[in-house]
């Protein structure tokens, strides 16, 4: 069953990645140009030299984006089926659809929406070099820790179920994974690098179209996934039936 899973999770990140490709071509690259001007106007207004590109824009974003999105699309519905068959038959009496979708909004909120709310992402023209490894390491230092609440979270409504009932029980877990994450929030190093003179409009669609792309990935990978599964259950009942 996890080679199948593993396969129908590659093809929905190869459609989900197609998608995000789409949505980051129209949304997202214009802002990347547009950070790119103003970090050219900032330096020039300062009177530095201009460095060239290694990779000319035109690659990076044709080429280089389709090629980095569909890699990390594909890697993801990956990783996503091998989550979902350890899922299997572990979340209730939710069918296919249902399981999946929960799986993959779980998966966009601790893995994406909390680090991102904490440390949101910036255009790449902004930010000081020097301090790249220590934004990174806070960054997936807080990915980390909101995984593991949410982990634990779980964990802890399926032992107040026969207590509390399913839904007290789930409420419980969402409050306590809510305190976790603030907790953490409340305690990690802020990061505040945007220039001054960087237009805030220009940074907050920027900020949007990285947010949209991860909920395309998410979104599709949830729904589609859990069709798949489901038709493929379907056809094997049917195939039992006929058989019988």
């Amino acid at each position: 069953m996890a080679r199948t899973f593993l396969i129908r999770g590659m093809l929905c990140g190869l459609a989900a990645g197609i998608l995000v490709f789409i949505f980051a071509k129209v949304f997202g690259e214009p802002n990347v140009d547009g950070a790119i001007g103003v970090e050219s106007a900032i330096a020039k207004a300062a009177g530095e030299m201009e460095m060239p590109d290694l990779v000319s824009r035109d690659v990076q974003s044709t080429w280089g984006l389709f090629t980095g999105v569909m890699l990390y699309a594909v890697a993801i519905g990956g990783l996503f089926s091998l989550l979902s068959a350890y899922a299997w038959g572990r979340m209730g009496r939710l069918g296919a659809r249902s399981s999946s979708a929960l799986l993959a909004l779980a998966c966009f909120v601790a893995i994406y929406l909390v680090p991102f709310l904490k440390y949101p992402a910036n255009p790449p023209s902004v930010g000081n070099p020097d301090t790249i490894q220590i934004r990174t390491a806070l960054y997936f230092g807080m990915m980390v820790i909101s995984i593991a609440g949410m982990v634990a979270a779980i964990n802890l409504g399926r032992a107040l179920v026969p207590r509390l009932g399913l839904w007290y029980a789930n409420l419980a877990a969402v409050a306590a994974y809510v305190v976790v994450v603030l907790i953490a929030c409340a305690m990690m190093p802020p990061i505040d690098e945007v220039p001054a003179a960087f237009p805030a409009s220009l940074l907050w669609s920027f900020r949007l179209s990285a947010l949209g792309m991860q909920a395309i990935l998410w979104t599709v990978l949830g729904l589609g996934f859990g069709e798949l599964t489901a038709r493929s259950a379907i056809a094997r009942v049917s195939r039992s039936a006929r058989t019988a």
